[in-house]
């Protein structure tokens, strides 16, 4: 059937069946950001130092987070194989090592964050913000468990196909952290004043009842409830060890990828306060921008680990490349937007005309890697679903940390090349670093795709 089907019409099916996936995805992805946009403007209106300390905690807390997040990650292929498979036995077995690889993962970001206090002291950061970020960092801590736990529930329903759940649930947490980060900052209804520090309550308090929220659904669903069987609960080491080799390699790919900007940002502050700020409106829309290939490339890794599961290598093909297609298509419509209305977009931020300038050129420069980073996220998502992580993320450290950011320090802080270019450099180096990557992920997405040919040829 597949194979009589003419290519615009398995191009419509994949591509709205993909959609259908990915849209719950980014709504879910965009409301976890906006959580914390909430906290930062919340936490402002108390003082600089209640602001400062947000921006400290979360460059503390926001890479582990992406390493856990990362990690867990490797139970949506998983499950979407053995979905695939029809092996319900096997998913309920994978679930729960996930869980207590969750767990076991949650202890150390815990240890990590009620240390903040030293590591900030270490890294020589002004007295007076340390006791409002080391607390924050602390009461973050305490709601570590729930978000590993919604991660791991979440992973499953995407892998089951089912992406909606998450997303009402993420929307609903969105919706409660409003008005408890209201009563916990500004100490209402009797509670006290805690500034920055109720932001950590309240994210930790939304994050428990998320997995509450999402745990009851899947216990009350006709068909998932079958599924999850708490006598596969006894920990299994090999499993564990399994889904961590798997995972790993994601969580450092995500975690090299959102650190690098960061970095990128600090080496910008030695030019100039404009070209920081300029910076960060183009790095803040682009990461806005990102969520859609990256929540594209999710869909892509379900969809891929079904045809899998299902032994439908031509299917698993045709998935990888049209979803590839559609995010590189939709992220021309970020390029469109980017250089059509950069005016309009900058002024959402800044009227500053020196800050509009540069942010302008910038803008530019983000136009022009945006189709080069949906091609490397999507065929990333790809090899995800083929259960290839530890090569792309070798890949992506390389193109990110070991030509993106050189190359955009020499071009932008010396003049070895050209002239100092400013940030200017750093997007150029951008750009090459991106471009490169998209070219190693296509090239190793095609390499394991004729590999599992082969063996597939050899077996029969």
């Amino acid at each position: 059937m597949q194979t009589t089907m003419r290519p615009l019409n398995r191009f419509t099916r994949e591509s709205g069946a993909l959609m259908n996936l990915s849209v719950p995805i980014i709504l879910t992805q965009l409301a976890t950001q906006a959580m914390g946009f909430v906290d930062t403007t919340m936490a402002g209106q108390v003082s600089a130092a209640d602001l400062a300390a947000i921006a400290l905690g979360a460059s503390l807390w926001i890479p582990v987070l992406l390493l856990l997040r990362g990690v867990i990650m490797a139970l949506t292929p998983v499950v979407a194989f053995h979905r695939g498979a029809r092996d319900f036995d096997s998913i309920s077995i994978e679930f729960f090592q996930m869980v207590w690889l969750a767990l076991t993962s949650s202890a150390l970001l815990i240890a990590y964050l009620v240390s903040a206090k030293p590591i900030l002291e270490w890294i020589g950061v002004a007295s007076e913000i340390i006791p409002i970020a080391s607390d924050y960092a602390y009461a973050l801590a305490f709601g570590v468990p729930g978000i590993a736990l919604f991660y791991t529930l979440n992973g499953f329903c995407e892998g089951m196909n089912n992406t909606k759940a998450p997303m009402i649930i993420s929307v609903i947490g969105l919706l409660v952290n409003i008005p408890v980060n209201y009563v916990l900052i500004y100490g209402k209804f009797g509670f006290p004043e805690m500034g920055a520090v109720g932001c950590g309550w309240a994210t930790s308090l939304v994050y428990w009842l998320m997995s509450a929220l999402l745990y009851s659904y899947i216990r009350g669903h006709h068909h998932f409830k079958t599924i999850i069987r708490f006598s596969d609960a006894k920990p299994r080491l090999a499993e564990i060890f399994n889904l961590l080799k798997l995972g790993l390699p994601i969580g450092m790919n995500i975690a090299v990828c959102g650190s690098i900007f960061a970095v990128i940002a600090l080496l910008i502050g030695r030019i100039g306060a404009e070209n920081v700020a300029a910076a960060q409106i183009a790095l803040n829309i682009s990461s806005m921008t990102y969520v859609i290939p990256m929540s594209i490339s999710f869909g892509i890794t379900i969809r891929v680990g079904h045809a899998l599961g299902a032994k439908d290598d031509v299917g698993a093909v045709e998935r990888s490349k049209i979803g590839i297609v559609v995010a590189a298509m939709l992220s021309l419509c970020s390029v469109a937007m980017f250089l059509l209305f950069p005016d309009w977009i900058i002024r959402l931020y800044t009227t500053d005309p020196a800050v509009s300038a540069t942010a302008a050129t910038l803008l530019v420069f983000t136009a022009m890697y945006q189709f080069s980073d949906a091609l490397q996220t999507s065929a990333n998502g790809a090899l995800r679903g083929y259960k290839d992580t530890k090569v792309p993320m070798i890949l992506a450290i390389a193109s990110y940390w070991g030509l993106a950011l050189p190359l955009g320090v020499v071009l932008g802080l010396t003049d070895h090349i050209v002239p100092a270019m400013g940030e200017k450099g750093f997007w150029v180096g951008i750009l090459s670093g991106l471009t490169v990557a998209a070219i190693l992920m296509l090239l190793r997405l095609r390499s394991v795709i004729k590999r599992r040919d082969a063996q597939l040829a050899n077996g029969a």
